[in-house]
């Protein structure tokens, strides 16, 4: 059984800056699944600047279609509609994840299966994985969580520090002209949180965040109802779903302790207004393994990351006013920030 200082359990942006900033002096191991994770696949200005700082060039392979600067804001129930300016950058999300990986050192030992148990003894911990249809088993002094909204790493050592949790449901569609390229939807009748149209190259993705209770009955109304509303998407060509967290105060945002490490959405770095994880990923896997360079990691990785929950906090203030109707119609027939037609 191999023996390694870090097992990073997850391959995505927190994982991947993790291992990629992680002194070289340490052994890693990587559990990670490729499976599609069901986003907007959308690099916020956050994100963006995350890479301008570190003089990192985007390769345009990753890039699923051209820059999003607008996006239609629509309220279904309330029959409103405004345009906002945006600057996001529109990305392919499996091939993203593919280039982060590629700055993982080689010397980092990568397996493409999932942690299914992770146990505790007084020199360690040992994670059981499943591969290729095998279980297998790797051993590790310290456990990073960076497996997004349904981390077992969380649950399974910190499952007393609740959080909101949603579940992601989108489908493909073929591109139809008459359907906005970026949209963004309320509609409370069928979800507390939103819904998204994303043109993606010759497809566009229709996806939303919704209770788990009744989830997909929720997403097929809301269909129904942007269809009511002239939206017309046609036959879906794929359905994906995976869970998201989303945080109701500060206080669910947790780091982990002195021996394992919660990073990304696993810690709760995620905005809880537009559901935004990525550049809190990456700054949280950075943040993360420069911290072993210190005398107390778990310390100096929750005071360097004090700025995004400040962010979060006010992400936390600015959601009532997307997400409560009275308060969103106020400011859509405000038109404050609005692109005039």
């Amino acid at each position: 059984m191999r023996k390694f200082d870090f097992i990073i359990i997850g391959g995505g942006p927190a994982g991947s800056v993790f291992a990629a900033n992680l002194n070289p002096d340490y052994s890693a191991c990587m559990i990670y699944s490729d499976m599609p994770k069901p986003c907007g696949g959308l690099l916020s200005e956050d994100a963006q600047d995350y890479f301008a700082k570190r003089n990192i060039t985007l390769p345009k392979e990753i890039l699923a279609d051209l820059q999003i600067s607008r996006v239609d804001t629509i309220d279904i129930e309330q029959n409103l509609s405004r345009v906002y300016k945006r600057t996001y950058l529109n990305i392919d999300r499996i091939r993203f994840d593919e280039w982060l990986r590629g700055f993982v050192p080689e010397k980092t030992v990568k397996i493409k299966g999932i942690a299914t148990k992770i146990t505790e003894s007084s020199d360690g911990f040992s994670v059981t994985y499943f591969c290729n249809g095998i279980n297998g088993t790797v051993c590790g002094k310290y456990i990073i969580g960076a497996d997004g909204g349904n981390s077992i790493v969380r649950k399974t050592f910190f499952p007393e520090i609740k959080i909101r949790r949603y579940i992601s449901i989108q489908q493909f569609f073929k591109v139809n002209p008459d359907v906005p390229g970026y949209a963004c939807i309320f509609d409370e009748k069928s979800t507390e949180c939103c819904a998204w149209i994303i043109k993606k190259g010759e497809n566009m993705i229709f996806g939303g965040a919704f209770e788990p209770k009744d989830c997909r009955k929720n997403f097929e109304q809301l269909k129904l109802r942007i269809e009511a509303y002239g939206i017309h998407l046609g036959e879906p060509i794929k359905t994906e779903a995976c869970m998201l967290t989303r945080p109701k105060y500060t206080g669910q945002i947790f780091s982990g302790n002195e021996k394992v490490f919660l990073l990304g959405e696993a810690a709760g770095f995620v905005s809880p207004s537009s559901f935004e994880g990525i550049s809190r990923a990456m700054y949280s896997g950075e943040y993360a393994a420069k911290a072993f360079d210190s005398d107390n990691s778990q310390k100096t990785y929750k005071k360097s990351t004090a700025w995004l929950r400040f962010k979060i906090m006010l992400k936390l203030m600015k959601s009532p006013f997307m997400y409560r109707p009275l308060l969103r119609k106020a400011v859509m027939l405000s038109g404050i920030t609005a692109v005039k037609k």
